[in-house]
């Protein structure tokens, strides 16, 4: 067959003779590219193949979709095959030819409500809510854009996760959403996926030429903010899908003229947001979507009122919130926020991940600082990369100078009184491997993914259980094992009965000191190894 040109463009329909299993033709005496990596990238105004994003220079016979490749024809009419649809027929739910980067399908049949009962049952996913969606099986199956589906798969997600099958499900309705899942459980991209779609398509869509923020997310953290910005760029690459940052400790004017430049997605800190809104005329009458990322902290006294002033200023949208943790007045004022709410939670709520093993150790407040350099210094017990929490800022930078100084592991410190630059070159070393303990106070305990950790140390036990739960799950990310180290005292009275049972729900043993307090007044029984002694009034 001869060559095919599109928009004189001159590029090559894939029809015979047979190559590699696939039909095509020689590409104007040129061999054709058989992998992707064989093809440049697109430039501006080129067609795009349709399964990679690269340069689409042929036309597939099969399709009429823009493909780069022959591993990408590949790939494509494997789709079509998936969807059980004849080769030569269009796919499905396929849009015009200059917009194929949002190509999408839907190969899956729906689950039965048996099969929907069974896989909830196994994987521990807790729905309440009018018409709960069926959870995904597959991130092809939401009607994504095809663009948004291939930088899923380039950031390694094979497939959803429990807070992700049901999570995306959930929030795709437009639906508002309260979910509670294990730290390192995915539940970033179960609330940035949807945002991305709908933002990128609602832009692909939209005729006019306004550039008004579609979306937001609040996180009580600078470090938390910046990983779901940079986690939002990704999902977002080669979309019509671009974010601002808002956070203290960066330039305002820098921020500002990145919004009025047009975005879809902000995010940032509340007391930041507030205080540009404050100082500058931003319109806010287009946000759709309302994140509320690690929500108990955010409807805490302090960051509550300044949620309800930002949430107030907008015009109705879907709220999705997310946290590790959840109480009965989260779900209060939730519901106060949302009307028509879907519930979901996986696996137990308010306890840590199953995959974090808890060690408490008793140690009076005078030898806390030699019992953690013993571990330290011990090759069995320190499994770095390690982070130690501490309760106070200063008590961060002299626990780090005297871990270096004492054990010659070097040791960085990071709190809420550190410059942004320097907050970031610290995490930088740190994940990279530079350095393998950072002495880190709450900055670090929420939300923030810290992928390769395998070890917290609670040097000082923060005022609520919650914040504990939040802190040892750094150690687990998506289901990894780690492990933990609690010190413990009599100062910690008043979190006994919370502790006791946060390290029953996970067998781990409890320290003789605490099971005799006179402050932890319930029966339960012990770890491996301890006598059952029934304590009460």
């Amino acid at each position: 067959m001869g060559d095919v040109n599109r928009e004189n463009q001159g590029r090559t329909s894939m029809s015979t003779p047979l190559v590699d299993g696939l039909t095509v033709s020689e590409a104007a005496g040129d061999d054709v590219k058989k992998t992707s990596r064989d093809q440049r990238e697109a430039l501006p105004g080129e067609p795009i193949c349709v399964v990679c994003g690269r340069y689409g220079e042929y036309i597939c016979d099969q399709t009429d979709s823009d493909i780069c490749s022959l591993e990408c024809k590949q790939t494509l009419l494997g789709r079509a095959a998936d969807t059980h649809l004849p080769v030569g027929h269009p796919l499905p739910k396929r849009l015009a030819a200059t917009d194929e980067c949002f190509y999408v399908r839907d190969s899956e049949s729906p689950l039965t409500s048996d099969q929907t009962e069974l896989l909830r049952r196994k994987l521990e996913i807790h729905v309440k809510g009018d018409s709960v969606p069926d959870p995904i099986l597959s991130f092809s199956s939401c009607n994504l854009p095809e663009k948004l589906l291939h930088n899923i798969q380039t950031l390694g997600y094979d497939m959803p996760t429990p807070i992700q099958m049901q999570g995306i499900a959930a929030a795709l309705t437009g639906k508002s959403l309260l979910a509670s899942a294990d730290t390192g459980s995915g539940k970033t991209a179960s609330f940035l996926v949807p945002v991305v779609s709908r933002c990128a398509t609602f832009r692909h869509g939209n005729l006019s030429k306004s550039k008004k923020p579609l979306a937001m997310v609040l996180t009580p953290t600078r470090e938390l903010c910046i990983q779901v910005e940079e986690q939002a760029k990704l999902l977002g690459k080669g979309l019509p899908f671009k974010t601002a940052l808002v956070i203290g400790g960066d330039a305002m004017p820098r921020q500002l003229y990145r919004i009025q430049q047009g975005v879809e997605l902000i995010v940032g800190t509340p007391g930041r947001l507030i205080d540009l809104l404050a100082k500058h005329d931003i319109e806010l009458d287009d946000i759709m979507i309302l994140v509320l990322d690690e929500v108990d902290c955010m409807l805490q006294q302090g960051f509550r009122d300044q949620v309800m002033q930002i949430f107030r200023a907008l015009s109705q949208p879907q709220v999705l919130m997310y946290s590790a943790t959840m109480s009965q007045e989260v779900e209060k004022m939730a519901s106060s926020m949302a009307k028509d709410l879907i519930f979901v939670s996986i696996g137990q709520p308010n306890r840590p991940s199953k995959a974090v093993k808890q060690l408490a150790i008793w140690v009076e407040s005078k030898q806390k600082k030699q019992k953690l350099f013993d571990i330290l210094m011990s090759k069995q017990h320190f499994l770095p990369p390690s982070i130690v929490y501490v309760g106070s800022r200063i008590g961060a930078d002299l626990l780090s100078n005297a871990i270096t100084v004492t054990t010659g592991l070097k040791a960085l410190s990071i709190h809420g009184e550190k410059s942004m630059k320097e907050r970031r070159e610290i995490m930088k070393s740190f994940l990279v491997g530079e350095v393998p303990l950072v002495v880190a106070t709450g900055v670090l305990g929420r939300g923030v993914d810290l992928l390769g950790v395998r070890q917290v140390i609670v040097f000082d036990m923060p005022n609520c259980i919650k914040e504990y739960v939040h802190q040892i799950g750094r150690a687990s990310r998506m289901g990894e094992d780690g492990t933990s180290i609690v010190f413990v005292n009599e100062e910690n009275r008043n979190l006994f009965p919370d502790l006791v049972e946060v390290l029953k729900s996970s067998g781990a043993v409890i320290p003789r000191e605490l099971v005799n307090s006179r402050y932890v007044k319930r029966s339960f029984p012990m770890g491996k190894g301890q006598r059952k002694r029934k304590y009460g009034s």
